[in-house]
């Protein structure tokens, strides 16, 4: 729970009225494609993809327990007659196309206070407030790296708009292809990927001056192979 508390400030963002309509981005996602069609969506819903509950975070889970994931739910059927009726759609917080109000932040606000803490913080309660309205969009607006290795009939590299560098041992910054699942071939094409967009100064909004690098000088084609994590998390 303490992992994701600070993540309770990302109700801020219902405060920006200046704009009618936003998507919300995690720190550890990166854009390959223009999503700017998102915002043509119909007003009045929260947008976002569906979870997957097959990596072990969600072992506490009774999805996770009995094999049910809502990214193949025909693959095991929800046993009804034992736990009753199937959850209801559960969307991965990391992004979402949503209508900042003021009014939604105060409810949020008041939810929290209201609502006991749950294992995945502000993602459960965003989940349970905006239900009614909740909308699912395709896994590639937020592909999480997990479905590379749970449910690869369902993956589309070409295809991919937004990847979520949430797997254990997959930010590319720290990423050393130590942890498990690191050393497949599309995990390192993937965390290249997102040097060559963070590397690329024709992307750069305006020249900013010198500063000192963060990273090593070596070659792209290196990045993948050897660079090391800090000690920091």
């Amino acid at each position: 729970m303490a992992y994701y508390v600070i993540n309770y400030s990302k109700f801020r963002i219902f405060k920006f009225v200046e704009y009618s309509k936003m998507i919300y981005l995690d720190g550890d996602m990166q854009v390959f494609e223009n999503i700017d069609h998102l915002f043509e969506l119909p007003d009045g819903f929260l947008y976002a993809v569906m979870d997957c509950f097959c990596e072990k975070t969600w072992s506490h889970t009774p999805q996770n327990k009995i094999g049910y994931c809502q990214q193949r739910p025909e693959k095991v059927q929800w046993p009804a007659a034992e736990l009753g009726s199937p959850p209801p759609p559960y969307f991965n917080a990391g992004m979402f196309v949503y209508e900042p109000k003021i009014s939604t932040y105060n409810d949020l606000l008041a939810a929290v206070q209201a609502t006991p803490p749950t294992p995945f913080a502000e993602q459960d309660l965003l989940n349970m407030f905006f239900r009614d309205i909740y909308k699912p969009i395709p896994s590639e607006y937020n592909f999480v790296l997990a479905m590379l290795w749970r449910h690869p009939e369902n993956v589309k590299l070409d295809a991919l708009k937004v990847v979520h560098y949430c797997a254990a041992g997959s930010k590319p910054w720290r990423y050393t292809g130590e942890e498990e699942n690191m050393e497949r071939e599309d995990i390192k094409m993937l965390v290249k990927k997102w040097w060559d967009i963070y590397e690329d100064k024709t992307l750069d909004l305006k020249a900013a001056p010198a500063v000192a690098t963060l990273v090593d000088p070596e070659p792209l084609s290196d990045i993948v192979e050897r660079r090391s994590a800090p000690s920091a998390a």
